[in-house]
Order: structure tokens, then sequence, then C-alpha cells
């Protein structure tokens, strides 16, 4: 009943230890059997063989937390497991859509990625908002492997800022804190330069922080300058090998500073990423995006809610897009707190600060967001 492809179509991670045959096809495992039930005429029952080369085990999760999380996500829906054959009964709409799940999270094992609650929660999501991405496409788009873990997307609106990263020149990936929106953007630089895109990674940031002053702290230049760029420089160790990173940097393949010492350069064959933007004037924005060269790309990162900029002063991220959104090949990604992959608490924190937001704040300086998706001209790991 399924309409979706078979899995063959899917190609495995290459010694995945999860993967299966390729000739397993889900189109013709999965049977829907409507039954109307004297108590409930509007009941309808779902069976669902699964394939015996693909895994149960895998699919219900350790301690059947898979399955746990499906029947939150489905709490008008009874779900029970007998050998290889899951059947449900509930209504017709709930059935339809527990159904293509139950294909997604095969498609997505077959590809070797391990299941949990929260493949589980981010597929439902997408399902239910019937996005023209399937979660399986959008679960298991690997970006680089490095050190036996692979960096890759994990929500939907994470998926639409890669995917704009390969398709645009200049980005802009705004979102609160725990986004992956740096993570994601050194990610792909690395990607680019392994792949021969670029000759070069360039990491900046403005060296502001609220009530320090760069003149004032101690030490050398690079005494000063260092702890602002640390989470960079954290960053860069889970992709590329922390032994061939003084190399790296000794010759210029890779380079870490602060935007002042971008000023009067033109950066060409270049992965250009600068992040906590918002703490940029309009004035050094302009200056940064200006260094763009031959052969370069761009991705700027920052949450318009954390400006640590002095009072009264404009952040270069919060007009930008008022500027530029019109320009082809520019491209703005929004993520939300629906894109969060910390702690599930950095989720909540992001939205209630949110709501504080908007009833506290002044209408003229509440953030400029008008969409929340990904789509231009509107559109972090850890």
């Amino acid at each position: 009943m399924s309409d979706q492809p078979p899995i063959d179509d899917y190609p495995s991670d290459a010694g995945a230890d999860t993967a299966q045959p390729s000739s397993a096809r889900l189109d013709t495992a999965l049977e829907a059997i409507p039954s109307g039930h004297e108590h409930n005429p509007d009941s309808h029952k779902l069976a669902i063989v699964v394939p015996e080369n693909l895994s149960m085990a895998a699919l219900l999760g350790a301690h059947d937390t898979v399955l746990r999380a499906i029947e939150r996500a489905f709490p008008h829906v009874d779900i029970y497991v007998r050998g290889n054959e899951l059947t449900a009964e509930g209504s017709s709409d709930e059935l339809a859509i527990l159904e293509k799940l139950i294909n997604e999270l095969l498609h997505i094992l077959h590809a070797g990625r391990h299941l949990d609650k929260d493949a589980v929660e981010r597929s439902v999501r997408m399902l239910r908002e019937n996005t023209k991405e399937r979660p399986a496409d959008v679960l298991t788009t690997n970006i680089i492997s490095s050190r036996g873990t692979t960096i890759r997307p994990k929500t939907l609106g994470q998926k639409r800022y890669v995917d704009a990263i390969d398709t645009h020149t200049v980005n802009f990936g705004i979102g609160p804190a725990g986004t992956g929106k740096t993570y994601l953007a050194m990610a792909k630089a690395v990607q680019a330069l392994q792949a021969k895109q670029v000759n070069r990674i360039i990491l900046t940031r403005p060296a502001v922080e609220a009530g320090e002053k760069l003149g004032f702290l101690p030490g050398t230049l690079t005494d000063k300058i260092d702890p602002y760029l640390r989470p960079l420089y954290d960053a860069l160790h889970d992709m590329v090998d922390p032994d061939s990173i003084p190399r790296l940097m000794a010759t210029g393949t890779i380079e870490v500073a602060p935007l002042a010492f971008m000023r009067g350069r033109t950066i060409n064959d270049a992965f250009i990423i600068l992040d906590e933007a918002q703490n940029t004037t309009p004035e050094q924005m302009k200056m940064f995006l200006t260094r763009l060269g031959f052969g370069s790309k761009i991705v700027v990162t920052g949450d318009i809610t954390q400006v640590d900029l002095p009072g009264g002063t404009q952040s270069g991220l919060r007009v930008v897009h008022n500027i530029l959104a019109n320009i082809e090949d520019i491209h703005f990604s929004y993520l939300t707190a629906e894109d969060v992959v910390r702690h599930r608490l950095v989720g909540e924190i992001v939205e209630a600060y949110g709501r504080w937001d908007a009833t506290h704040q002044q209408p003229q300086t509440r953030r400029h967001n008008p969409h929340t998706t990904t789509e231009h001209p509107a559109q972090e790991q850890q």
C-alpha cells in the first residue's frame, strides 16, 4: 500500500553494520487492513510486516525506546508488536502517517543510521507538516566524517541551511544558540577544502563582549584575542586531525582571526565564516562582505537576540536582511527553537525568552524575523 520508493533506491553507508541487503523492498512489505469495529466505526487497523532481513530490534530501539517515542507521537493509536509484525488501531488519518513513519525509519536504518527518539520526533513533525523533503533524506545526509564521527544535519531547518550553503555564494545563518549554525557551516568549509573546491578556510569573529575591552585585558594581542576565537578552535578540532591543525595554520590553509584583520583584503578561493555577526556594526558587516573574491564562499552566522554591542549601537546583522534580501545568490536561513540540538531544555529556554522579549521589548527594538523557514528570502551541531 505504501507509495514510498523501494529501499534499494537508497545507498547504504559503506561499512555500516546496520545496513541491510538491497533486495528488500518496503513497498511490498507494508499492508494496510481496514476493518470497522462496532464500538467505533471510525477505527481502522494497520498491519506492517517488517522483512526478516531487516532488524526489528533496531527498529524498536534499545529497551524499546524508539517504540515508546512512536507511542507518544500517536497517543490516540493503539500499537502492538509481535515478532516482525507491528499492528495498530486508530483513525485512518493517523494510521496513514504511522505507516509513512515506519517506512521512513526503516530507510534510515538501511542507510546505516541508528534510531533514537529524536529521529522519531523530527520525522513525525515533518510528516505532519507534509514537507516536500522526506525524513529519511534529511536525517541521512552526511557532510563529513572525522575520527569515527559523522557530522550531519539533524533537523529539517538544518538540512535546508546546508543545502543553501551548497547553492549560494553568500549565506546568512541566523538563529538561537544550539541550532548548529556555526558548527554546520564549519563542516561545510572542511568538506569544501577536502574536495579542493577552495584552497583555504578563514574563520573570523568580532572581538566584542559585554563590558570587556581588549585594551584592558591582560597579555599580548594573541592572549587577548584567543578567548574570543576559542569556540572556533574547539569546533575545528572536531573536524580536522588535531595534529595537522598547526601545520595547516602555519601554511595559511586555515586562518582564525578577529574581524578587524579582514580590513583591506580581497580573499579569493576561500571558504570564509563570520561567527557572532550580531556583534558587528553595519559598517563592519559591509567591510566584511566586500572582502569576497573570485572562487570564494561566505557564511555569516549569528543570533540577533544576543547583541553585546554598547547601548545605542546598531547591529549589522539586524539590518542586513533589509539591505541585501533581493540580491540574487545571497540567501538568509532562519533557524528556530525547533532546530536546537543541544539539551532539550535549551530549546524550551530559547522559546521562553522569545515569549518574554515579545511582551517586554518596545516595538521598534524587536528583532526582525519575518520568516521561520529556509525559503528565500528568509529562511548550530551541538
